[in-house]
C-alpha cells in the first residue's frame, strides 16, 4: 500500500465516522419539525451537539482545519439559543439523550481526534471545542424552571428584608 492510499484510506475512516452523527441528526430533526415546543428545544440541543462532532470528524477526513473554527461557534451559539429559547418557553426541560451525548459521544469523539492531531495548536482547539460541548450539553441538559414571576425561587438572603442584598 503507497502513502497515497494510506492517507486516503485513513480520510475514508475519518468520513465514514462522521457519517454516524449526521446519519443520528435524521429522527432528531424529525422531531425538531414535528415535536411540541419542549421537544423541538431538546431537539434543538441535540442537534447542535451533533452537528458540532460531525464537522470535527469531516474536519479530520477532508483535512479542512476551518471546519473546527465552525465546530467552535456551535460549540458556543448552540447551547447558548438554547438557554435562549428556553427563557420564553418557562425554562429548560430535563433531557437525558443530550447529557449521554455529551458525555460519552464527546469525548468518544475528541479524544481520537486529539490523538491524530498531535500536539499543537489543532489539538488546544479541538479540546476547547470538546469542553465547551460537555459543558453545554451538561448545563442544559439539567433542566431548569423559571418561575412565571421571574423572580427567582423565592427565598430572600440571609439578614436582608428584600432578599436584595439591602436592608431596606
Amino acid at each position: 500500500m503507497s502513502a497515497a492510499q494510506a492517507v486516503t484510506a485513513a480520510s475514508d475512516g475519518w468520513l465514514g465516522a462522521a457519517l454516524v452523527p449526521l446519519l443520528a441528526m435524521a429522527p432528531v430533526l424529525w422531531r425538531v419539525a414535528t415535536g411540541g415546543p419542549r421537544e423541538r428545544l431538546v431537539a434543538q440541543n441535540l442537534a447542535a451537539l451533533a452537528a458540532a462532532l460531525t464537522l470535527l470528524l469531516a474536519a479530520q477526513g477532508f483535512g479542512r482545519p476551518a471546519y473546527v473554527d465552525l465546530a467552535l461557534v456551535l460549540s458556543l451559539l448552540g447551547p447558548a439559543g438554547t438557554l435562549v429559547y428556553a427563557r420564553f418557553l418557562g425554562g429548560v426541560p430535563p433531557a437525558r439523550p443530550v447529557y449521554w451525548a455529551a458525555v460519552v459521544a464527546v469525548p468518544l469523539t475528541v479524544v481520537p481526534l486529539c490523538v491524530a492531531a498531535g500536539p499543537g495548536r489543532q489539538l488546544v482547539k479541538l479540546l476547547v471545542v470538546g469542553a465547551l460541548l460537555v459543558a453545554g450539553g451538561v448545563v442544559t441538559s439539567a433542566g431548569s424552571r423559571i418561575p412565571a414571576d421571574g423572580a427567582g425561587d423565592g427565598t430572600t438572603a440571609p439578614g436582608t428584608a428584600d432578599g436584595r442584598g439591602s436592608a431596606g
